[in-house]
């Protein structure tokens, strides 16, 4: 079953059960008796309201990310947890409305009701979802294309799990054989054709179960997957597991260590989108006098175009043209060709370099935000030319395309300009931190030590 076919059917299980549980819980709490109501509260508009409440609720909870043999109980728990802090939630609500209407404290106790209902509906809902995904995943619809990186004991292993267990919905296409490691008869390529055969055999999941874990290995099989959709997960060694050092998932005794691929859950993209249309919005209708006399002032103190754009790639590659105040003379790469900026770098104009202090100079770019090239806080966009060069010093600098790319980044925060190739070395640490650690809170530390930055004039 694909992830969006999914996504419906748990949107209508829960529009369907808690609806439910909302009418038992209003024929309990109105057509009892129990409370005396001069004007009985309406029907349809609460129903509504609340059910949109719970769908934003289980949002932001994860309970609409894609499912992909999870534990049935694990699920419970987390739907137990997500009502209990809507319930409470609606608890304090509720005694508000008691308190300004003087009602009797009897009406407070029916959220314990609710609450049952809540947990007995959507749990019975959710369980016969999974239940007949699990029957469709034994009858081999739904399974997912699975390739093993490894071909030597651990990789034979893994397989005979698969295939024991077809529940874990995994349809093995072959191995792929590590250079140092015996040949397999089912092996389909080697490591080098990981993104060929991914596109050739519609792969969905790679397990790496390679007896060579090196840091190569592992770090070419995510290189190669980087920019496919597929999951990737990885058999740690016992000691690994042991020690604590890795976090695994265990189904049937099938302990695998999964590589995020989702950056971020479906609520909190969108949140940032929006975060990102608003601010960019807000930020060029406040500033426009400011961006009006500073158009003014590279037109008057140069010659040339007041604005600069340069094709960059974004998010996946794509390319896309960047737009800035022009800081530089025009036309300053005409004779040397793309180079790196210099701190001191002499092709930067007077009104260049101040812009440059205060960050002004990336203002335009609110543009390509609201575009939706950009985002507002993200890893720098970097030109199609230097991209070529990093791949090929930098064996995993594809990572960093798997976000879209932002105005300002905790590397553009922690460090300074890129001068050089070291320079960013150093600064994708920072950005592969922020693409392991993507959110919202800290995309607005990011923002505060931007603002900060612009403030004391620690730009460059």
């Amino acid at each position: 079953m694909t992830k969006k076919k999914e996504l419906i059917l748990l949107i209508l299980s829960d529009f369907l059960m808690i609806n439910t549980a909302y009418c038992v819980y209003y024929l309990l709490r109105v057509e009892t008796g129990w409370i005396k109501y001069a004007n009985p509260p309406s029907f349809i508009v609460p129903m509504f309201v609340i059910y949109i409440y719970w769908l934003v609720l289980f949002s932001l909870s994860g309970l609409y990310q894609h499912w992909f043999f999870k534990s049935r109980f694990d699920e419970f728990i987390s739907i137990v947890k997500s009502i209990f802090v809507g319930c409470f939630i609606l608890f304090f609500l509720i005694f508000i409305d008691d308190f300004l209407r003087d009602a009797q404290v009897i009406s407070r106790l029916l959220i314990l009701i609710y609450w049952f209902f809540m947990v007995l509906y959507v749990s019975l809902g959710r369980i016969l979802i999974r239940s007949f995904q699990m029957k469709m995943l034994e009858k081999g619809i739904g399974v997912k294309n699975t390739i093993i990186v490894g071909s030597g004991k651990n990789a034979c292993e893994l397989l005979d799990m698969i295939k024991k267990y077809p529940k874990l919905g995994y349809k093995f296409i072959g191995f792929i054989g590590v250079d140092e490691e015996n040949r397999n008869g089912d092996e389909i390529g080697k490591l080098n054709e990981l993104k060929e055969i991914i596109h050739r055999d519609k792969i969905e999941v790679v397990l790496v179960a390679s007896e060579q874990k090196t840091k190569n290995v592992l770090l070419d099989t995510i290189n190669y997957c980087a920019d496919e959709n597929v999951s990737v997960k990885i058999m740690p060694e016992l000691y690994e597991i042991i020690s604590g050092m890795a976090k695994t998932q265990q189904i049937y005794g099938l302990p695998l260590m999964e590589v995020k691929t989702e950056l971020m859950s479906f609520p909190a993209k969108m949140a940032k989108r929006l975060i990102d249309i608003f601010i960019s919005l807000f930020v060029l209708v406040l500033l426009s006098p400011f961006l009006l006399i500073t158009a003014f002032l590279i037109k008057l103190t140069s010659k040339g175009p007041v604005f600069y754009t340069q094709k960059r790639l974004g998010k996946n590659g794509k390319e896309f043209k960047v737009i800035k105040f022009r800081s530089m003379v025009q036309d300053a790469e005409k004779k040397s060709g793309p180079t790196w900026a210099d701190k001191d770098d002499p092709r930067v104009t007077a009104i260049g370099r101040f812009m440059r202090r205060v960050r002004l100079d990336e203002v335009p770019q609110f543009l390509n935000v609201l575009k939706n090239d950009m985002s507002i806080v993200g890893p720098r966009p970097e030109r199609p030319f230097f991209v070529e060069q990093l791949k090929k010093e930098i064996p995993y600098y594809s990572r960093r395309l798997s976000v879209k790319p932002g105005i300002t980044g905790w590397a553009q925060v922690k460090h300074t300009y890129d001068t050089s190739i070291e320079d960013v070395k150093t600064k994708l640490q920072y950005d592969f931190y922020y693409i392991e650690n993507m959110s919202l809170s800290l995309d607005i530390r990011i923002m505060i030590f931007t603002i900060l930055v612009v403030f004391t004039m620690k730009g460059h």
